[in-house]
């Protein structure tokens, strides 16, 4: 039974991580290449302190971490298998009907 928390605990975090498109358009920067925080606000066009914000939360979720490099902080993927998951979640063919969205998306912000 620990096992299976466990893997619920994993699920549930990416779950959190993906939940905000920037956190997903982040996850699929450092899918690419490891970059500095300075950089990745460049590319993302966002500001410093937002993907700050946003780094924070997927270091907590335990998807990224940061290398120091010198006196920069370098983030990169915990585990390249991060990436292969992205990209099997990314090409993934989801059911959804085209007129339809969850019952409750306003009050919970989902779809």
């Amino acid at each position: 039974m620990l096992t299976l928390a466990a893997d619920i605990e994993v699920l549930a975090r990416f779950g959190r991580a993906l939940a905000d498109p920037i956190r997903c358009r982040i996850l699929l920067a450092l899918r690419e290449a490891p970059a500095h925080p300075a950089d990745l606000a460049d590319t993302l066009e966002i500001s410093r302190t937002r993907l700050s914000n946003h780094l924070a939360c997927l270091r907590d979720c335990g998807l990224v971490v940061a290398v120091p490099v010198g006196r920069r902080t370098r983030y990169e993927l915990a585990d390249e298998r991060l990436g292969h998951a992205l990209d099997d979640l990314r090409t993934a063919v989801v059911a959804v009907e085209a007129d339809k969205t969850c019952v409750d998306a306003d009050e919970t912000g989902c779809c």
